[in-house]
C-alpha cells in the first residue's frame, strides 16, 4: 500500500457544482452532449461559436430519402419522420428567420418526398435549397420546393419516370396510381419552377441519356437553362440570398424601416 497525503487531497467536485472550466478539463459539457446526441440521432450537428447564435436552419437531405420501409442499415439515409418534426420547429420558432436545405440524394420514397417538398413550399419563412453532388428523382421536388435555388456546377439531377421494383399485382390499377402520382410530381414542380410542362415531361421520357432505362441527367448550368434551378451557385451565394430574403420579408411586414 502506498502512504495517503491527506493534506494535499482535493476532492473532486460532483457533476452539478463543476465550473465551466471545470468541465472543459473533466469532461463534455452540456452543449457537447447535446451536439453529439443530435449527430446519434439526425446525423447532424452544429459547430459551438462563442457568442454567436445563427437564425438560419440548416437541413440536410442526403443519401436515399426513406419513407414507410426501413432500408438496409449500410444504406445512407434521410429519414422523413426526422425531416417533417424539424420542418415544423422551423415553422414555430420565432429565432429562426430562414431555413437553407442543402441535398446530395439519389432519390428514394416518393411519397415520402413529396410531403418533404410540400411541407418545405408551405413555410412561411423564406427557404433556399443547395443542390451539391445530386439532386436526382425524387430529390428535384424538394430541390425546387425551396423560395429560391442553387446548383453547384458540378452537380447533377436525374429526371425519370416513376418506377416500381418487385411483384405488380393488378398492373391496370398499377399503372393507373403511378399515372397519377407521376402527375403529382410534374405538377409541383412545373408548380415551382420556371420549366414548362411540356419540357419537363420531355426531359423525363427522353431516350438515349440513361443506360437501360429513359430520362435525363442535367449538370450544372444544364439545370439553369432548363428553367428547373434559378442559378449557379455554391454555399456562399445561397447564404447570401437566404439573407436577402429574410431581410425583404422584414421590410415588407414592417419590422425594419
Amino acid at each position: 500500500m502506498t502512504d495517503f497525503d491527506m493534506e494535499n487531497f482535493t476532492a473532486e467536485p460532483a457533476e452539478k457544482t463543476k465550473t465551466p472550466e471545470t468541465r472543459k478539463k473533466t469532461g463534455r459539457t452540456a452543449t457537447q452532449k447535446e451536439s453529439i446526441e443530435a449527430l446519434r440521432e439526425l446525423g447532424q450537428t452544429t459547430l459551438p461559436a462563442e457568442g454567436f447564435k445563427s437564425r438560419i436552419h440548416t437541413i440536410p437531405i442526403v443519401g436515399q430519402i426513406e419513407g414507410h420501409m426501413v432500408l438496409p442499415p449500410q444504406n445512407k439515409t434521410t429519414k422523413y419522420e426526422h425531416i417533417i418534426p424539424q420542418l415544423v420547429a422551423v415553422e414555430e420558432n420565432p429565432e429562426v428567420e430562414g431555413m437553407l436545405v442543402i441535398l446530395n440524394t439519389v432519390g428514394g420514397d416518393v411519397e415520402a418526398g413529396l410531403a418533404i417538398a410540400e411541407m418545405i413550399a408551405s413555410l412561411s419563412k423564406p427557404t433556399v435549397s443547395l443542390v451539391l453532388g445530386g439532386g436526382h428523382s425524387i430529390g428535384v421536388p424538394i430541390s425546387v420546393a425551396a423560395d429560391y435555388s442553387f446548383i453547384s456546377p458540378t452537380a447533377s439531377m436525374t429526371i425519370h419516370p416513376i418506377r416500381l421494383s418487385g411483384l405488380v399485382i393488378g398492373v391496370p390499377q398499377t399503372y393507373e396510381y403511378l399515372d397519377k402520382m407521376q402527375d403529382r410530381v410534374v405538377n409541383f414542380v412545373v408548380a415551382h419552377s420556371k420549366i414548362s410542362e411540356k419540357k419537363f415531361r420531355q426531359l423525363m421520357f427522353k431516350t438515349g441519356d440513361l443506360a437501360r432505362d429513359i430520362g435525363t441527367v442535367l449538370v450544372g448550368e444544364e439545370a439553369v437553362r432548363c428553367g428547373l434551378i434559378d442559378a449557379v451557385g455554391g454555399v456562399r451565394d445561397a447564404l447570401a440570398k437566404l439573407k436577402e430574403l429574410i431581410q425583404l420579408q422584414k421590410e415588407k411586414s414592417g419590422l425594419v424601416q
